[in-house]
């Protein structure tokens, strides 16, 4: 047992970013489902992991438990959620962490978690169609939408193989993604599939803020701060630099009226003041 455990850590010492986050949902997973399965024995109707760790749509919920808006991205309802999620995270993942680095990548894992549940708490609270309903918000999806949409925004071009069908575009398959979110929020799932839209929609901010900012830290400040107006300067003209430009206009001036003199009526009727200035003028 302690070898196997040894080795579980070794891999996850080993593993990147996208691995370590696939191992922590998966190990989430398994503790909700003994939690649910301890609960069954119990004869209780509550699990304590989803009661304390899943995202409530109310606010008087929210202000006892505000870690939630982070820890139900780390919570599945179904084996095939979490496989949906874990095999869409792996592949666009690494396909992520061709062109961001594995920093760049949380924040966009935690970005989209935190926006996605923001959506999920707002939509509840102020959509009609939800009054008088209550409902718990748990998965992936809104992290992994926020990653899908950011690495589509860089390279919406980029082709992936898939069997049967061949090589598809990028954009396309996001659009498609998010278009069966769009389509299925009158049939089921309303809240989750509106959190995935806030996951997409901060995933798109950041790579074209990122894009057109070149710097990803600076991408997140353009969103998180507000820009502040510059004060406005008041020039101040240098007297000296003023000064000497009248001067300089003013002996060019002079300069010009001696040349003329010396064209019409020859140099020899120059005054001696005159032939002084314009030795002068020579030498500066």
């Amino acid at each position: 047992m302690t070898n196997l455990i040894d080795q579980l850590k070794y891999h996850y010492q080993k593993a990147t970013v996208v691995e370590k986050l696939i191992y922590i949902n998966v190990a989430v997973f398994f503790i909700g489902y003994l939690f649910n399965t301890l609960a069954f024995l119990m004869t209780s109707q509550t699990n304590f992991v989803f009661d304390w760790f899943a995202l409530p749509a109310e606010f008087d919920q929210i202000i006892y438990r505000p870690w939630s808006i982070i820890s139900y991205a780390f919570l599945h309802d179904g084996l095939w959620h979490i496989l949906s999620n874990l095999l869409i995270l792996y592949y666009i993942g690494n396909l992520f962490l061709e062109y961001f680095t594995q920093k760049e990548f949380i924040n966009y894992y935690f970005l989209g978690a935190i926006f996605g549940g923001f959506i999920y708490i707002m939509s509840y609270n102020y959509f009609p169609v939800f009054k008088n309903s209550n409902g718990i918000l748990v998965g992936a999806s809104a992290s992994v939408t926020a990653i899908f949409i950011g690495i589509t925004t860089y390279i919406p071009h980029y082709e992936i193989k898939i069997r049967f069908i061949g090589f598809v575009k990028l954009w396309l398959l996001a659009v498609i993604w998010i278009g069966m979110d769009v389509i299925q929020i009158p049939v089921d799932n309303a809240g989750g599939h509106l959190a995935h839209l806030g996951g997409a929609l901060i995933g798109f901010i950041l790579t074209y803020l990122f894009k057109n900012n070149g710097n990803f830290l600076e991408s997140l400040n353009k969103i998180f701060t507000v820009k502040k107006q510059k004060p406005l300067r008041t020039v101040y003209k240098s007297k000296a630099k003023t000064k000497s430009a009248a001067n300089t206009q003013i002996s060019q001036k002079r300069i010009d009226e001696i040349l003329d003199k010396i064209s019409k009526s020859g140099y020899e009727t120059l005054s001696k003041e005159e032939k002084d200035f314009l030795f002068k003028s020579g030498k500066s």
